[in-house]
């Protein structure tokens, strides 16, 4: 006798470095959203929504990470034999439909955008090969006003989400005053040059790294704990500790009177035509500043900031968050970035052949997202705000149907349990849904016009102090019983006492 085929089952498991989002989180997000959403709407930005696939050619080769294959990103190509790859950040598809639509659009442009991003780079913790991203952008505007005026608005984004001055900070840099600085250790900043963006890209992993590990970026290179060898910009050492003086000497001055810092670059970038420019341009940032009440305090200049993106021609800036809290395993950690931005004034030049100045601001959605949910003080969400409503008589589907339709109608968000199980296996229902109140009515309830409601939250809380059974049994207090007619006001009166009427 023939054995039968084995039948295939696919393992079900979530492809490596990315994760499925429940639905708290998928709310806390949405929230945090519009907040900043808000924030930009008040700077004038319109909203706009580009595809995510993209010609790979359009997204040109910007990855901090591009010597990998594929290039740090995820293509395939399509029935003509077109490359075409998944957008690896909100700014190439921005230049790409400006490109196609600039005769149409008002210059400068403001527009914003939030979505998924994927990058085709090694996970590791916090690090998904998939996150989402809010950005703002202004084309067309040359002037460094534009560039201020995006590091005041990340500052207004961070306090809109409450996170306290002082707790946090914008910190800008100036791709041009490095560029100066390269040139006066002899490294060519042209584009053929990868030395120099080598370079970059090992400062701005200073935060991470420190002197030690960014020293070794610098020279031959760099093994990583997993073993992965990184190859370095191979710098003789006396270039490199000319780097590195100059990191750690921005970084003494960070906190202090930006125009301090300014003096102090100067003196490192010399007669450096580029490095001059650069310098020039962060002192009419800083007299904006000023002028607008944004002291060190939420603004500073910062020589770390590189920013890893090749496309970036100008100012740069991160927004970081100081606050140190502890994690899973017990470890005092700080946030660190969680946006980021800059000026890209020749993106947009790979289609036009001219140059349309840009510059724009980052948030890193789910980065910052995991950030606040680490705050002190931050609410732990287990409870959801949907109301269950029994269905304890199956001949009686109609009336329950109708009870769900009048909490509806008055602006409560309630179903009807359709599970087809009994009143344990119901209410276990209700509680792992994080329901805060059941809707019971029986054959002895609608007898007498009445249904049974019950507050879980408040049962929650009173479970806690009663010790034994015959207590429990006696306590009325987490649990009313009120007129048919009444229902909807006693329901609403529940959720109003928990904070859970109006919610967003």
């Amino acid at each position: 006798m023939a054995k039968s085929a084995k039948t295939f089952r696919p393992k079900a498991r979530v492809p490596k470095g990315l994760r499925d989002t429940g639905a708290a989180q998928v709310r806390a997000e949405a929230e945090m959203l519009g907040k900043i959403k808000a924030v930009y709407e008040s700077y004038g930005f319109d909203p706009l929504d580009t595809s995510a696939l993209e010609y790979a050619d359009a997204l040109g080769k910007f990855l901090p990470d591009e010597d990998r294959p594929n290039e740090g990103v995820f293509s395939f190509q399509d029935d003509d034999e077109q490359w075409l790859s998944l957008r690896y950040d909100l700014t190439a598809p921005l230049a790409r439909f400006v490109a196609e639509n600039y005769d149409g659009l008002p210059k400068p442009f403001r527009r914003y955008q939030s979505g998924p991003v994927w990058r085709n780079e090694k996970p590791g913790p916090g690090r998904f090969r998939q996150f989402t991203q809010c950005d703002a952008d202004i084309v067309g505007a040359p002037v460094v006003a534009a560039d201020a005026e995006m590091c005041m608005m990340g500052a207004d984004v961070l306090e809109a989400l409450d996170i306290p001055r002082g707790q946090y900070r914008i910190r800008v840099n100036n791709r041009k005053v490095l560029d100066g600085l390269l040139e006066t250790i002899g490294i060519s900043v042209e584009a053929e040059d990868r030395t120099h963006m080598t370079v970059l890209r090992s400062i701005d992993k200073f935060d991470k790294l420190g002197r030690k590990g960014v020293e070794l970026l610098l020279g031959d290179g760099r093994k990583d704990e997993s073993g992965d060898f990184t190859k370095g910009a191979g710098l003789k050492p006396d270039q490199i500790a000319t780097v590195l003086d100059y990191v750690e000497s921005g970084l003494a001055q960070a906190s202090a009177d930006r125009a301090a810092v300014l003096e102090g670059w100067g003196k490192v970038v010399g007669d450096s035509a580029i490095g001059l420019e650069g310098i020039e341009e962060l002192r009419e940032m800083d007299a904006l500043f000023t002028a607008a009440g944004y002291g060190t305090d939420r603004i500073e200049f910062n020589s770390w900031i590189v920013r890893g993106l090749g496309y970036y021609t100008g100012p740069v800036f991160e927004a970081e968050l100081l606050i140190e809290t502890k994690d899973e395993k017990g470890n005092t950690v700080t946030f660190g970035s969680v946006g980021s931005g800059g000026r890209y004034d020749g993106l947009i030049e790979r289609f036009k052949g001219v140059k349309v100045p840009a510059t724009g601001f980052s948030v890193g959605v789910s980065r910052l997202q995991a950030a606040l949910q680490m705050l002190p003080g931050a609410k732990s969400e287990t409870r959801n705000d949907v109301v269950v409503v029994l269905t304890l008589d199956a001949d009686n589907m109609a009336g329950y149907q109708a009870m769900t339709r009048e909490l509806r109608e008055a602006g409560v968000r309630a179903e009807m349990y359709l599970g087809g199980s009994g009143m344990r296996a119901q209410m276990k229902y209700a509680d792992k849904r994080g329901a805060p109140v059941t809707v019971i009515e029986g054959e002895d309830e609608r007898a007498q016009g009445m249904v049974t409601l019950k507050d879980l939250i408040l049962g929650t809380e009173v479970s806690r102090e009663i010790e034994d059974n015959a207590e429990w049994r006696e306590s009325q207090a987490a649990q009313v019983t009120v007129p048919r007619g009444e229902m909807v006001t006693a329901v609403k009166a529940i959720l109003e006492k928990h904070g859970l009427l109006h919610r967003g």
